[in-house]
């Protein structure tokens, strides 16, 4: 029997707190081993039960859910801990700045149960998830922004076809959607993306997204 999802809930309203852990732990394969009220409390109860994943609410008091998400993927003891971003607004300023700190994933606090519960399940696996209009905010980020996207040298090892796959992950496409567009099997393009996450040295698919703007990459749109 495969062991349980751990799940540490960190949110400074008790209310949702207590929500998102009734439905973790009425969630079969699932249960949440403790609770933070700020990023700070989050952080050390990260260090000390490492669950596997993290619910990270994004505006916190004492450190927020940036920098407690930035403290936790930069700490090397804590690998296989992956953090889900949340918050109330898809506009929200903080959603790509958490995404860079090292979140695995972000969703809307208004997401419905199951989709909650899917979101868990997919970072627990060391997959990414990005709400759709949280793709659809960072493509008009990037799509608006006067300022100079940093280089990304180490693109230059992708194949022609590797970088096509990543432009349509950065468009929010899932394997099977990048599959039917590039006319090519969903096991091909589950090897391309594993190739993408070796050579980039990305973490998961949300990391894939954010090098594929910093480099300019997404920015050359859909491929035909």
């Amino acid at each position: 029997m495969a062991e349980a999802v751990r799940v540490l809930i960190a949110d400074d309203q008790a209310l949702l707190r207590g929500s998102f852990r009734v439905l973790v732990d009425s969630t079969p394969g699932m249960e949440a081993v403790g609770e933070a009220s700020d990023g700070a409390a989050a952080v050390e109860l990260a260090r000390r039960l490492k669950p596997d994943v993290v619910l990270m609410d994004l505006r916190m008091p004492v450190m927020d859910g940036i920098a407690a998400t930035r403290a936790i993927c930069s700490d090397e003891t804590l690998t296989g801990v992956r953090v889900l971003a949340l918050t109330m607004f898809d506009m929200d300023e903080y959603v790509y700045p958490a995404l860079q700190a090292g979140a695995s994933g972000f969703m809307l606090k208004d997401a419905s149960p199951s989709d909650l519960v899917a979101g868990i399940r997919v970072i627990a696996t060391g997959e990414g998830v990005l709400a759709p209009s949280v793709t659809r905010r960072l493509i008009a980020n990037f799509s608006t922004t006067p300022e100079p996207l940093r280089p990304a040298p180490k693109l230059v090892g992708l194949t022609k076809r590797e970088q096509e796959v990543l432009i349509l992950i950065a468009n929010g496409l899932s394997n099977a959607e990048i599959a039917t567009h590039l006319v090519i099997s969903l096991p091909t393009v589950k090897t391309h993306v594993s190739s993408l996450l070796s050579k980039l040295h990305a973490r998961d698919r949300a990391q894939l997204v954010i090098i594929a703007y910093e480099s300019g990459l997404a920015e050359r749109g859909m491929p035909g």
